[in-house]
């Protein structure tokens, strides 16, 4: 077990907002490109397949980050790998403002990817850490809500601010990233305010990667969980990938702002629930997950045939709410039924399946949309993620915790 250093009170708390903000960014950055993808595609001449290879070139970075340092911060400390993180994300958002077209668009996605691997495991093993030296005894439900809000709240708010700059400032291309950049090296700096929350181990460990490992006992309820975590996933990278295009081809809407929100709504609406519902994984929990799911779907294809933006947004609302109930209560199903010692393991195997989601279902998704209409592959697709998530959010809700 890994030994805690002793922590000054103000110094956590004040360090527990700067890893937050910190955490905020980091993942902003990750879904900033979304609304600008028209912007590219009028600019470079990008095709929808282009779009959602340049989409997945993030979501591998992710991948392979969470599995290759994600878990380093155990060794060399969470402060470490947060400024890593940070410089990073900072490089990436260097190669989005000096190279715009699609070599640079792909690094730089790919950057962004393996800056958010690095926080997603590392800010929330900080923030867990920094809440309990501030508030002794207190529980960790404060953390848990601050990290669900700066994980998918982050990624909700990128969209948002670079389609409000696209429509209102000049350089559409490159001042989302700029504020970013100042934004990420502000919380590089910070971080020498924030305490070092474990002390690292000497001699060293040797490295190896994160393993991904399912227990025995646990692989009825994984299947489950695997199921409800590659659907919720599918559907944010369909918003996240698609989503902006969808709104200005199908929908005929010229702003930016609006394409940002489009993947804000999916997001924002998933960290709400996470943070209001305080048993994903329960029967009633369940239940609107996989009920709001194939609702919210159901509007969104209709919003693509009878074209209307805010039904199109009202169903998104709908879809982020269940998706983030379906993948909290994935988690959790997995983390409780597993032992102590095989817990991290088994939730590196749940993400594992999770960012695959993200990835290989976006990308049939564009491939599709160079043979058939927008509405129909849109249709085809949310049948089957309606179909998976409603078998997938029954058996979550039987593998109690």
């Amino acid at each position: 077990m890994l030994e805690r250093p002793v922590l000054d009170l103000r110094r956590s708390a004040a360090g527990f907002w700067i890893v937050a903000a910190a955490f905020t960014t980091v993942m902003s950055l990750g879904t900033a490109p979304s609304p600008l993808y028209p912007l590219y595609q009028q600019a470079y001449g990008f095709s929808s397949i282009t779009v959602t290879i340049v989409f997945a070139a993030y979501a591998v970075g992710a991948l392979g980050s969470l599995f290759l340092v994600g878990h380093l911060s155990d060794q060399l400390g969470r402060r470490r790998m947060l400024l890593a993180a940070l410089v990073t994300a900072a490089v990436s958002a260097v190669v989005f403002i000096v190279s715009p077209e699609l070599p640079g668009l792909i690094v730089a996605r790919l950057l962004s990817g393996v800056a958010v691997g690095m926080v997603t495991s590392t800010g929330v093993a900080a923030l867990a850490e920094l809440d309990a030296a501030a508030r002794p005894g207190r529980g960790g439900r404060r953390a848990a809500v601050v990290g669900t809000a700066a994980n998918l709240g982050g990624l909700g708010l990128g969209p948002l601010v670079a389609g409000v700059l696209a429509d209102l400032a000049p350089w559409p291309l490159h001042l989302p990233y700029l504020v970013h950049l100042v934004a990420l090296l502000v919380a590089a700096a910070l971080l020498a305010l924030v305490p070092e929350t474990v002390r690292r181990p000497d001699p060293r460990p040797p490295y190896r990667p994160q393993r991904a490992a399912v227990p025995p006992e646990l692989r009825r309820e994984f299947a489950a969980a695997a199921v409800a975590a590659f659907v919720a996933f599918a559907l944010f990278g369909l918003f996240a990938a698609l989503g902006s295009a969808f709104v200005g081809a199908t929908l005929g809407s010229t702003s930016h702002t609006l394409g940002g929100l489009s993947t804000t709504a999916t997001f924002g609406t998933a960290a709400v629930v996470q943070a209001l519902v305080r048993d994903p994984s329960g029967r009633w929990a369940g239940l609107l997950g996989a009920a709001a799911v194939p609702v919210g779907l159901a509007v969104v294809v209709a919003a693509a045939w009878w074209p209307s933006l805010p039904l199109f947004l009202a169903g998104e609302v709908a879809v982020g709410a269940g998706a983030g109930l379906m993948f909290a209560g994935a988690v959790r199903v997995v983390a409780s039924g597993a032992a102590p010692e095989n817990r991290a393991e088994a939730v590196a195997g749940l993400f594992l399946i999770a960012y695959l989601g993200l990835t290989l279902p976006v990308l049939g998704l564009g491939v599709a949309t160079q043979y058939a209409s927008p509405p129909v592959v849109l249709t085809v697709y949310a049948g089957l993620a309606a179909l998976l998530a409603v078998a997938a959010g029954r058996s979550v809700r039987h593998a109690r915790p």
